[in-house]
């Protein structure tokens, strides 16, 4: 086995590719593309989101305090692509990628209607970490689509088309390869 020492670098990839819906009273809402996303807590339910404070969406989530997080599909990746190169400074995302907000039911930020899991999140707080802070915040609430439940009541998000992120590149999540607990499980 050949290996290469590289400097430090963020290569913990895949990433989920998600949209941020954020919106200030009385302004249009806003999406930005984040790949640097995740869970923080299970009790309470807390995620985290990084993001560049020169960012347009960076100002609107610290002055209101909340956000949404939009589950990508293949459906979405285009405008998720689009959400990312594009500033809400110069266009309306949700109209120029024909998206819908959706009425969030804890918080004012809406959420983007084509998502198949919408996130409703509260800041609690900010950490101020150099190229990007990270607003750790509380989910208040979930929003799924019911395409995707089954006959038994379950949800059945894997067969959704999630998308994630890698190196500059899109994929879509594919191959069940176990489920968790299974290197453990006793064999019949």
């Amino acid at each position: 086995m050949s290996k290469q020492f590289w400097k430090a670098g963020n290569m913990l990839y895949p990433v989920p590719a998600v949209m941020v819906s954020s919106k200030r009273p009385g302004e249009k809402p806003n999406i930005i593309t984040v790949a640097w996303a995740g869970t923080v807590c299970s009790d309470p339910v807390m995620v985290s989101i990084s993001v560049r404070p020169e960012r347009y969406s960076y100002d609107i989530i610290k002055e209101t305090g909340e956000f949404v997080i939009n589950l990508v599909n293949k459906e979405l990746v285009f405008a998720t692509d689009y959400c990312g190169v594009k500033s809400g400074r110069d266009v309306d995302k949700f109209k120029e990628m024909h998206l819908t907000p959706m009425t969030s039911r804890f918080i004012e930020a809406p959420g983007i209607e084509e998502s198949p899991v919408n996130l409703e999140c509260k800041v609690k707080d900010v950490l101020e970490l150099g190229s990007h802070h990270m607003f750790l915040a509380e989910v208040l609430g979930v929003t799924i689509d019911e395409k995707y439940m089954d006959s038994n009541g379950k949800f059945n998000l894997n067969s959704s088309g999630l998308v994630s992120y890698s190196h500059g590149e899109y994929f879509e999540l594919g191959k069940n390869l176990g489920k968790f607990g299974y290197s453990v499980k006793k064999k019949k």
